[in-house]
């Protein structure tokens, strides 16, 4: 999946010149955390975000004492080293800056100009409809050598059981490099013959253990 897929196109954007009052109520009308700060012609120029403004504006308690502080221009606070996206980049790549940045957004930038914004809220729904955790069914997780074919041999069992698969996750074993965990999401609601199944095949079942069963 792209990102192109899961960007919000309508961006409320401001300009270097507006205020610090005029984020918080685009903030506000429009219900976001996020603001990217673009010249005339949407070159990205910066970003206003909540913790931002809170760093930058006087507590509640005090607002009256410094009303200068919300006529502040934002590019006087706006964050202008920006890490941003392009809408053909991978939801997966973009998961990984989230991670590595520890950042809340990513602004899309097409041929210099914003066209988009991702946010961890968008990633977040991406991931779990990526999962099918949204959806009914069971998870499986079972520890499989590293090799070629194995995933073949799994999916071959569950085909037979007439089961749909809705996702598959694939992790290494952090206890051993030779094997690896899969992780199955099967459109189910009782596992039990299926498990029973994959156990009598040769594989190692780790979740659900069921009681009774056994290879």
């Amino acid at each position: 999946m792209i990102i192109e897929e899961i960007m919000k196109t309508d961006v409320a954007v401001l300009f270097p010149a507006d205020t610090i009052a005029d984020a918080i109520r685009l903030m506000d009308k429009r219900k976001i955390r996020h603001i990217p700060i673009v010249d005339q012609d949407w070159h990205l120029q910066g970003l206003i975000t909540v913790a931002k403004i809170s760093e930058a504006t006087p507590s509640i308690f005090h607002a009256n004492e410094h009303p200068e502080d919300l006529k502040k221009p934002l590019e006087t606070i706006m964050e202008r080293n920006v890490i941003t996206g392009h809408p053909l980049d991978f939801v997966e790549e973009a998961a990984g800056l989230f991670y590595e940045h520890k950042i809340s957004c990513i602004p899309i930038i097409h041929d210099g100009k914003l066209v988009g914004i991702v946010t961890e809220t968008d990633l977040l729904r991406t991931m779990v409809e990526l999962t099918g955790a949204h959806q009914p069914g069971s998870q499986i997780e079972i520890k499989v050598p590293n090799l070629a074919g194995v995933l073949s041999d799994i999916t071959t069992v569950i085909k037979k059981k007439n089961a749909n698969i809705l996702s598959v996750l694939v992790y290494p074993d952090k206890k051993d490099d030779h094997y690896k965990i899969l992780v199955l999401r099967v459109q189910t609601m009782n596992p039990t013959a299926l498990i029973q199944d994959l156990k009598q095949a040769g594989h190692q079942v780790l979740w659900p253990n069921l009681p009774g069963i056994s290879s």
